[in-house]
């Protein structure tokens, strides 16, 4: 997530203590908004783990993609 963090500040211009709440705030809505078993999945992926296949699979339908 520190990543995500720095990105946000360089592109902004925000101190990365202000960088750090917007990202909390969109990432709590996002999972809010997405089912579980994707939802549960976002701290994997911003620790550098991957989605299980299947899970991708998932989320590509629910966005309208094929399974």
């Amino acid at each position: 997530m520190n990543e995500l963090i720095i990105l946000v500040s360089n592109k902004t211009g925000m101190p990365e203590a202000k960088a750090k709440v917007a990202v909390e705030t969109v990432l709590k809505f996002t999972k809010d908004k997405l089912p579980e078993p994707i939802a549960g999945q976002i701290d994997t992926v911003l620790e550098g783990g991957s989605l299980p296949t299947d899970l991708m699979g998932s989320l590509g339908s629910l966005l309208g993609g094929k399974k």
